[in-house]
């Protein structure tokens, strides 16, 4: 398939550029495949999609302010680095700007030495591994010295960098929010709970390689990046339970989706504790193996996670309910409204 296949008009003025003040507030576009219907609401309304004996899945990966600001302390060159994932120790993989003055042993010095990176290897697309060099904990330091990661098409300040974390982000590690979650409250998932839904975590740290555009034509060329992932023992049993009582698995956001996927291609449909490096890539044509419903927010035209929409839903009706969702002046990406496919 072409990647103009998955292309929609959006205009700028739709892409959200702060969240809401209340998270759950956002509007709701439910899409039911077996009606093809599309109705609108908001996302407190998702607990009426949902059913006893559901069970609902959630990243619960944490955002690391991963955006750093430093200097070269031989030129004193502005750098910026994006971190993407830990490799080894103290040894990170990063995007640098300027990537062309960071060679092999270039030096950088964040918050005047406090902390230091020496890059090791060049990698392409102006990737680089570093080994860092601090005082103390590294995270601590990280929060210290570190900015949100926001993505390029968000130019607003965010006021609190906890809105761009969900309330149930636990395991440091993402360079981008999963941000289908980021609409859930404390009070709706407890009403979620009590009305006899499982609530089950997993993670997977969102790296770039998801938000990537796709650079090919025909979509089967497409590379995705890997990302990690990690499912308990736990987890794994309530959803199994789940499944052979004959109760759903709603998947939160796209991250959920291509975790719990991973996990069922591996094992025949069938879930267990698993931890690793994943690079699926869902598109039109792929049977679900584990997932039976999920929310998501809006995404970027011609994106993979359109075209991960596109293979639950249907190319023709994922393409009309955005050019729904663009019509009523729906929010679109990480701060905006979501969508539930059922």
């Amino acid at each position: 398939m072409n990647v103009n296949d998955f292309d929609f008009y959006l205009p700028e003025r739709l892409i959200a550029q702060t969240p809401l003040e209340k998270r759950d507030a956002s509007k709701l576009l439910v899409l039911d495949r077996e009606q093809g219907s599309m109705t609108d609401g908001h996302f407190h309304d998702i607990i009426d999609h949902l059913n006893p004996g559901d069970a609902l899945v959630m990243n619960n990966t944490r955002v690391l302010p991963a955006r750093l600001y430093g200097e070269k302390p031989d030129t004193h060159g502005h750098v910026e680095f994006l971190l993407l994932k830990n490799t080894q120790d103290n040894q990170w993989e990063v995007l640098a700007k300027p990537a062309k003055r960071l060679k092999v042993g270039s030096k950088v010095s964040f918050g005047d030495g406090r902390l230091m990176a020496t890059v090791i290897e060049e990698l392409e697309h102006g990737g680089r591994i570093v080994e860092f060099d601090y005082q103390g904990i590294f995270l601590e330091v990280l929060e210290s010295l570190g900015e949100m990661p926001l993505p390029p098409y968000i130019h607003e300040k965010l006021a609190d960098r906890e809105r761009y974390q969900t309330v149930y982000a636990k395991e440091n590690g993402s360079a981008a929010a999963p941000t289908a979650g980021l609409h859930f409250t404390p009070e709706l998932l407890a009403a979620i709970e009590a009305k006899g839904v499982k609530l089950v975590y997993l993670t997977l740290h969102v790296g770039l390689g998801t938000f990537r555009p796709v650079s090919v034509d025909n979509i089967e060329d497409h590379d995705m990046h890997s990302e990690f992932y990690h499912l308990s023992a736990q987890a794994a049993k309530t959803l199994n339970q789940v499944k052979a009582k004959g109760g759903r698995i709603v998947a939160v956001g796209t991250t959920s989706i291509r975790t719990l996927e991973t996990i069922g291609a591996k094992y025949d449909g069938q879930l267990q504790a698993d931890s690793g490096w994943t690079n699926i890539f869902i598109k039109p044509g792929y049977q679900f193996k584990v997932v039976d419903a999920f929310s998501t927010n809006f995404h970027l035209p011609k994106s993979t996670l359109v075209m991960l929409v596109a293979a639950f839903a249907g190319r023709d009706f994922t393409l009309e309910a955005y050019q729904h969702a663009v019509e009523q002046d729906y929010r679109f990406f990480s701060f905006g409204d979501a969508m539930f496919v059922k």
